[in-house]
């Protein structure tokens, strides 16, 4: 299938702390333990919190993947939590090793990725044992996978007339962002091609500016791109 492009144009950049010109539209499951066996001996009253309650990954393209991060939080005693186990086609948790003592009134981090290999909406859980009067503590899971389009968004702009290290690209699917980066590492060339799209979609766009200093220039104006 012959790829459509859309093309995207900035006007030439000024000096680094200035707006930037205007954009022109041209099923598995896991187990993680130290034991199987929860841990006896509940503090009593002792509460854990997983955040958030629900994880929504929206959608998120066959074939890649989406990362958020949760939190198990102890409440007013020291929470050993001693396994986890979860559910869900692409689903799987990382970050956290078990055993692992989350110390009163403070958080431990872990991360949950999402890796559809199907189209479609896709649920799951995980489910934290800990000597918590509240064990196990659940967390739920939602996301759905989606082909990607064939288009792709090609932006070009001319050079800044300040000297800048490279330049960052933003993408949102709502008009005024919140935006999210798009490029890993500074984009050192005045264009860049947008190939992680979903048909029937709406795309804006932003980039800035960055000095040898890491100082990053605003947002430019907006430009959008719509997906057939």
């Amino acid at each position: 299938m012959k790829e459509n492009h859309t093309g995207i144009r900035l006007r030439t950049l000024g000096c680094l702390m200035a707006v930037l010109g205007a954009l022109v539209l041209a099923g598995c499951a896991g187990v993680s333990s130290a034991s199987k066996q929860a841990v006896n001996g509940n503090p009593i009253g002792a509460q854990l919190t997983v955040t958030p309650a629900n994880m929504d990954f929206g959608t998120v393209g066959v074939g890649s993947n989406a990362v958020q991060t949760g939190t198990l939080t102890a409440g007013t005693s020291d929470i050993t939590v001693s396994s986890a186990a979860w559910n869900g086609q692409g689903y799987s948790l990382s970050g956290i090793a078990f055993p692992v003592t989350v110390p009163a009134g403070q958080s431990v981090p872990f991360n949950v990725t999402f890796a559809p290999q199907t189209s479609g909406s896709a649920s799951g859980n995980v489910s934290f044992d800990s000597n918590a009067s509240n064990s196990p503590t659940s967390e739920t899971w939602t996301g759905t996978g989606a082909p990607f389009s064939s288009h792709t968004v090609a932006l070009s702009w001319n050079a800044s007339t300040s000297q800048v290290a490279g330049y960052n690209i933003y993408r949102s699917m709502a008009a005024g962002g919140p935006y999210a980066k798009l490029n890993t590492a500074l984009e050192t060339t005045t264009s860049y091609t947008d190939n992680q799209l979903f048909s029937g979609q709406t795309y804006f766009y932003v980039t800035t500016a960055v000095d040898s200093s890491g100082l990053e220039s605003p947002f430019s104006n907006q430009a959008s791109a719509v997906i057939p």
